[in-house]
């Protein structure tokens, strides 16, 4: 089981890279205290096609120290921009199977429109900035994801 994480001064896991489940639930709970008006959630899932067709299943790469910079970055970022209380990415690597959540964002805030505007921004850059790569194995073979594809 390989995990990497920053946490928060209050020690909580703020950023998480795993190959492990999380807990939508779990995470949202740590979230909750009297600031906060509405927490919105991101989760992303493995899908069973692609524009390639069926896909089996996905295997996700990371490069931990770069991510993690980037990742603290962005939430650092957001939180600034945005003025929220608190922002959870867990991204999973390894090797997931179709319905497999892979990523997850949650932003606290005051307000709805800071938290949905966080929530975007925070997925959007992962998606441009952090190296994780994703590779899906399909009944003709394997491909690389395009977006994130190493080079």
């Amino acid at each position: 089981m390989l995990h990497y994480s920053l946490r928060s001064v209050e020690g909580e896991a703020l950023i998480r890279l795993t190959d492990s489940d999380f807990n939508v639930d779990e995470e949202v709970s740590q979230m909750k205290k009297k600031s906060v008006g509405g927490i919105v959630t991101f989760i992303g899932t493995v899908r069973g096609e692609s524009e390639e067709g069926q896909v089996n299943l996905m295997e996700i790469e990371v490069y931990p120290e770069m991510a993690e910079k980037q990742l603290h970055a962005i939430n650092e970022e957001a939180i600034r921009r945005f003025n929220v209380d608190d922002i959870r990415i867990i991204h999973r690597h390894g090797e997931l199977h179709v319905g497999d959540n892979i990523v997850l964002i949650a932003v606290s805030a005051g307000h709805r429109d800071e938290a949905f505007s966080a929530c975007r921004y925070v997925i959007d850059e992962l998606k441009k900035r952090v190296p994780i790569w994703k590779r899906e194995q399909t009944p003709s073979g394997e491909r690389w994801v395009e977006e994130g594809s190493p080079e």
